[in-house]
């Protein structure tokens, strides 16, 4: 995901050109190169916030929500989601699974707030103001227990936004499995 900083630089650069094509090449030559430098650091700049990012992220094979949580997810699940996907996750007519190969090869690469966002927007189907943020939080802990993810310490948030440093995986990678 870019950051503020690499999408503000992205910006200037293609204003400048912009702005260059509009004026005729009217603009002083300075502002033109202070700008081209400006955009042409944006793929330095983007790496390094990309490489600082992914230091801090961690993914779904570190324990990303509780048994606890994923028991109350369970039960929600259950209730509100059965119906379509299926009491083993395994999809429906209308609806994607859940659990297993497809789900995991659809989300993997992407980050759990991409994932919690889709639900909250759009599950239910038929109203998704019907299920508050906290539960779907909890029943996406239980999708990821059904997805054999490890348990951990701390509950999985119910904001995207705190969820955006988790990546999906739907592997465990051979360093990690060797801990």
């Amino acid at each position: 995901m870019l950051s503020a900083k690499c999408i503000l630089l992205l910006l200037i650069f293609f204003a400048a050109f912009q702005l260059k094509n509009e004026m005729k090449n009217k603009l002083p030559s300075a502002i033109i190169l202070t700008l081209g430098i400006l955009g042409a650091s944006y793929g330095t700049l983007c790496a390094q916030d990309n490489k600082a990012g992914q230091s801090s992220a961690h993914s779904v094979w570190d324990g990303v929500y509780t048994e606890e949580q994923a028991r109350r997810g369970e039960a929600l699940y259950h209730d509100k989601c059965a119906l379509c996907h299926g009491d083993k996750l395994t999809g429906g007519e209308s609806a994607p699974p859940l659990a297993g190969g497809q789900f995991l090869s659809n989300w993997n690469g992407l980050t759990l707030d991409i994932l919690f966002e889709r639900i909250r927007a759009s599950m239910p189907s038929d109203n998704p103001a019907r299920v508050g943020r906290q539960p779907k939080a909890d029943i996406l802990a239980y999708m990821l227990s059904m997805n054999s993810f490890p348990a951990g310490k701390a509950e999985l948030a119910p904001k995207a936004e705190l969820l955006k440093d988790i990546l999906f995986e739907s592997t465990k990678k051979a360093e990690e499995k060797n801990k």
